[in-house]
């Protein structure tokens, strides 16, 4: 299944960007999607998941300031970004995979089975 990455782009710290993450399959037999974050040289980072039961988890770096929701008519998540920071610049990639509602957790999306190619954001001050 492929997940495909889209509205990446620069931002003004403090504005506000949606990405969203297109698949043929919404979550088809997975129990969870998200989002995690990379820059060159560094660690991945989990920013949110989304659970099959609509309920969420986000880092603690971002909770308060971003949003996943979803159109499941379209087979489409997104992340909403509102407040964005400096730190938050990053590529940004979208995640599926799971077994179990209850290891759909941020720090887990960095691990799913399935992710995109990613959709780059820049911050500037």
């Amino acid at each position: 299944v492929q997940l495909v990455e889209s509205g990446g782009g620069s931002v003004q710290a403090g504005g506000s960007l949606r990405l969203a993450c297109s698949t043929s399959n919404y979550f088809g037999s997975r129990l969870c999607m998200g989002w995690f974050r990379q820059l060159p040289g560094k660690e991945r980072e989990g920013v949110a998941a989304f659970r099959y039961d609509g309920s969420a988890d986000y880092a603690d770096s971002v909770k308060g300031r971003f949003a996943v929701s979803q159109d499941s008519a379209r087979g489409t998540l997104y992340l909403e970004m509102n407040g964005v920071k400096p730190e938050d610049a990053a590529t940004y990639y979208c995640a599926a995979g799971g077994r179990t509602l209850s290891d759909c957790t941020s720090d887990r999306t960095t691990a799913l089975d399935t992710e995109g190619r990613g959709t780059l954001v820049t911050v500037t001050s």
